[in-house]
């Protein structure tokens, strides 16, 4: 079987390149050849990934590439930009996959097409989509335009939605909070009871790996996920726990933290750090026979450990 990996030198898609390159015939479609990959995996470079030329006879497609969350976004419209790379850009590589024949097409979403915030019930595969942020409308768009495109067709598609994704190298958000938690600051989680759904890195990449050839995958969308679902405070005691070093807390009322937040225009982050987003993996389980192979605190608590290796 030969797969192509797009994104292959990001985050996920380092993970899952090396992982099964040993067990596939690989192809990395790259930007540029500055990044060095296993010599067993063969690189196709393209100035534009989405349009390149896709070498004949691939079985799957594992679509990760794609515009992802700014931190500190400058463009004046960025749902704009988002659409052009994760809806027009994954549209064009899913074209060529019809025209090339590819058996299956596994694209990478996420969790925020189903909402932001859960209050009563976690998320399944059927509660409705209510994306808020640009970048989960465009994942969302993207869904909808390869169903209508792959619909009638041999070209199964796989749509794969995970919350954060964490590893001691995450970036974005999870690395900042790594950091925050390094430091010897106490926290203001003293009082935080809310419950927040993670997937650890090794544990996405297992699930990536089964829908690759399971044939209950075929045209499902998952959600996938840790299966503890973890308070902030908890989340920090593994990593402090990681690393070796005792959390300390304070207790600051959580309206007040609302109000703080909303004040420096940090809303967001308000709503990550104490606010509730469970994730419903029955599904998975369920249809693929799927468990994760890490348990949420053996993966923080890895993550913890392998952070401070990193900055040694």
């Amino acid at each position: 079987m030969k797969l192509l990996i797009t994104g292959a030198t990001g985050f996920v898609g380092t993970a899952l390149t090396e992982q099964v390159s040993s067990l596939y015939d690989t192809i990395a479609l790259v930007r540029t050849q500055n990044h060095v990959l296993s010599t067993n995996i063969q690189q196709l470079v393209a100035a534009n990934i989405f349009a390149a030329d896709l070498p004949e006879n691939i079985d799957v497609i594992i679509h990760l590439a794609g515009r992802a969350h700014i931190l500190n976004e400058q463009i004046t419209d960025p749902l704009s930009e988002f659409r052009k790379v994760n809806v027009e850009g994954t549209l064009q590589l899913a074209r060529q996959a019809l025209d090339k024949k590819v058996k299956r097409f596994i694209f990478m979403s996420s969790i925020g097409v189903n909402g932001s915030v859960t209050s009563q019930q976690p998320f399944t595969e059927d509660a409705p989509a209510q994306p808020h942020a640009d970048y989960a409308v465009s994942k969302l768009e993207a869904e909808q335009e390869l169903k209508k495109l792959f619909a009638g067709s041999d070209t199964e598609l796989v749509i794969i939605r995970p919350p954060l994704v964490y590893a001691a190298h995450a970036p974005g958000n999870f690395a900042r909070l790594l950091k925050l938690v390094a430091s010897n600051l106490p926290l203001p989680f003293a009082g935080t009871k809310n419950k927040r759904s993670f997937v650890a890195l090794e544990n996405l990449v297992d699930f990536i790996q089964i829908c690759i050839e399971h044939p209950n995958a075929a045209n499902q969308t998952f959600l996938v996920a840790d299966q503890s679902r973890i308070s902030t405070r908890e989340l920090v005691q593994y990593l402090k726990q990681g690393m070796g070093k005792p959390a300390r807390f304070i207790y600051i009322p959580q309206p007040l933290m609302k109000l703080g937040a909303a004040c420096v225009g940090k809303s967001k982050l308000y709503e990550q750090l104490f606010e509730s987003l469970e994730v419903d993996t029955t599904k998975a389980q369920k249809l693929l026979g799927w468990t994760a192979p890490l348990t949420t605190q053996q993966a923080m608590l890895q993550a913890g450990r392998n952070y401070l290796k990193m900055k040694e």
